[in-house]
């Protein structure tokens, strides 16, 4: 079968997916349908209907969009039949039931955002980066009943630096996973897909690291930790949904702070933990930890934008006396 004949399905919802789906309209795939979240109501009072960023794309290219509320209904059963693909590819979507995965005769694949098995879950970025790794990379795996748990078909890694954040390291996922997706999709085709299963790579690996669902108590910064793990913490949800603390004025009076970029080193002092610094110039705010102390050069007080702490400082009265806890 040549690649213009291989019908496919794509599910995927956000921005991530776009980059996919966008390479394999323009690599001449034939994408016979696409399948994402209904769309969002958003605005005030929930009066404006947001569709996702795949729906855009698909309607931009004459694609037929399925926006099903529950995978099971039978009438969305019944229109994904209709569309008759040989293959499904899945990008950043919901998990899907045995009775879609397993329709097409060449079986659906998943483009994942880690180096399975690690790093199985709903955010992978951003604990590959928390926890302090060096590498992470894209996977490409059949679906099967076990969440991120199918075999594996191919891997490519990425080196993560010390100034990557969740944001820079979700845009180099992106792109590198759209091209792996195109290279998957050859194998597939040549019929050199020996997919793995993630169980031989199991004796290989000595701790398996989950990738769970990120909550707003999950972003809270514990400032009695080092410097080294605060720093990872930081960048690692930045610039979403964003790592938060609060600032206790001398009077009591608390209010959150996002903080989304900073500088960090080691350093023997005596200040107390979640200590607040201010330089003389007045242009970054320093918070001592365990082991030395944390630049904050980004961040967003509750109910206003983010700004540099610079600006921050222009227009507060921050003094040393108030504390980050």
């Amino acid at each position: 079968m040549v690649k213009e004949d291989l019908r496919i399905v794509f599910m995927g919802t956000p921005a991530f997916a776009v980059e996919s789906l966008r390479a394999l309209v323009e690599s001449g795939y034939h994408v016979v349908g696409v399948v994402t979240m209904p769309d969002k109501p958003v605005g005030r009072h929930g009066s404006v209907l947001q569709a996702s960023g795949v729906k855009l794309y698909a309607v931009s290219k004459g694609i037929p969009v399925l926006q099903p509320e529950k995978l099971k209904d039978e009438a969305f059963i019944a229109q994904l039949r209709a569309l008759r693909a040989d293959l499904q590819i899945v990008v950043a979507f919901r998990m899907l039931p045995e009775v879609v995965w397993s329709m097409p005769p060449l079986g659906t694949f998943n483009l994942h955002a880690s180096l399975l098995p690690q790093y199985r879950g709903a955010a992978p970025i951003n604990w590959a980066i928390i926890n302090g790794e060096k590498e992470t990379g894209v996977t490409t795996f059949f679906l099967s009943n076990e969440i991120d748990g199918g075999k594996i078909i191919q891997q490519w890694r990425i080196p993560i630096t010390l100034f990557d954040d969740a944001g820079s390291l979700h845009y180099a996922l992106m792109v590198k996973g759209a091209s792996l997706v195109l290279e998957t999709l050859d194998y597939i085709l040549a019929g050199k897909a020996d997919a793995v299963p993630q169980e031989q790579l199991l004796p290989h690996i000595s701790q398996l690291h989950p990738a769970p669902k990120i909550f707003k108590e999950t972003c809270r910064i514990n400032w009695h930790q080092p410097v080294a793990k605060i720093y990872d913490f930081i960048r690692g949800l930045s610039p979403y949904p964003g790592a938060w603390t609060e600032l206790v004025f001398p009077d009591g009076k608390r209010v959150e702070m996002k903080i989304f970029q900073v500088d960090r080193w080691q350093e023997d002092h005596y200040r107390e933990v979640g200590a607040i610094v201010i330089p003389y110039e007045r242009e970054s705010i320093d918070v001592a930890a365990e082991d030395g102390f944390l630049r904050i050069k980004s961040l967003q007080m509750a109910g206003r934008k983010r700004m540099d702490a610079a600006d921050f400082l222009k227009g507060s009265r921050l003094t040393t006396d108030a504390q980050l806890v």
